[in-house]
């Protein structure tokens, strides 16, 4: 009898677990205001960025300067975030970014064809240095999530 109460009791928390936390796509749903969970496409990239350019880079995208952070959140891109790391004497951008739309290349391709993006980029791509075989920002594999 014990050991029948232990394994149902095993099975009760095993389904519990596996209905509750669907943790293999835990972190693509998001909560909103109005209660219905939205998907959420996480994004991390790298590009090198020129040694001479850090200064210029950061004060571009210092907390300050306005930039084109409405564009982003136009087009559903939260969240993001741009660090700088030196690997080697080599120096390198990791951005991350969430986005919470319902159609992640209708999205990006607005966002390229807006003008203020369009002169953005034309005064930060100059500044970067895509990694062998890329045009410009690299997307890496997210290999770990916790929430």
């Amino acid at each position: 009898m014990k050991r029948t109460i232990t394994t149902i009791a095993l099975a009760a928390v095993a389904a519990a677990f596996l209905l509750s936390a669907s943790w293999a796509k835990k972190e693509l749903v998001q909560p909103t205001q109005t209660g219905v969970k939205k998907t959420v496409k996480r994004v991390g990239q790298v590009v090198g960025i020129k040694p001479g350019m850090i200064e210029e880079y950061k004060r571009l995208h210092a907390d300050s300067n306005p930039g084109v952070r409405d564009l982003l959140t136009k087009y559903h891109l939260h969240n993001f975030s741009i660090f700088l790391q030196q690997i080697d004497g080599k120096w390198y951008e990791f951005g991350y970014y969430e986005y919470d739309g319902d159609d992640f290349a209708a999205d990006m391709a607005k966002l390229s064809a807006e003008p203020r993006n369009i002169e953005w980029l034309k005064i930060c791509d100059p500044m970067q240095i895509p990694l062998p075989g890329a045009n410009g920002w690299t997307e890496m594999d997210r290999v770990y999530f916790n929430e």
